[in-house]
């Protein structure tokens, strides 16, 4: 992932963190604790001097059956993390390394 001086942030991570009803057939993010996520992405990328990142909620990203989910742009790579070791796979690797978690990633279509 090269720098673009153009851009505002380098990294925009939006996290879904809608609400459906309970035993709603696709379920939804915030009943698998994308809130709680989110938080800790957030307070952990601070903590890691990722100044060029900004964490964001998102409404219904439309996968709610892999939820949680996360979507970095501009590259548009999905993630379903589930857990805080996941979150700090992906600041490590994908934003500090410019890799790729593959096991964590959500295919594309």
């Amino acid at each position: 992932m090269s720098v673009n001086s153009n851009l505002y942030f380098q990294t925009h991570i939006f996290c879904c963190t809608n609400q459906r009803p309970a035993g709603h057939e696709k379920g939804c993010c915030a009943s698998k604790g994308s809130e709680k996520l989110r938080n800790y992405m957030k307070r952990r990328a601070q903590e890691l001097g990722l100044t060029d990142i900004r964490v964001n909620n998102a409404g219904c990203l439309g996968r709610c059956e892999e939820g949680p989910c996360f979507v970095l742009y501009p590259e548009g790579v999905w993630y379903a993390p589930r857990n805080e070791q996941d979150i700090d796979e992906i600041l490590l690797v994908h934003l500090q390394k410019h890799g790729r978690v593959d096991r964590l990633a959500l295919p594309s279509k």
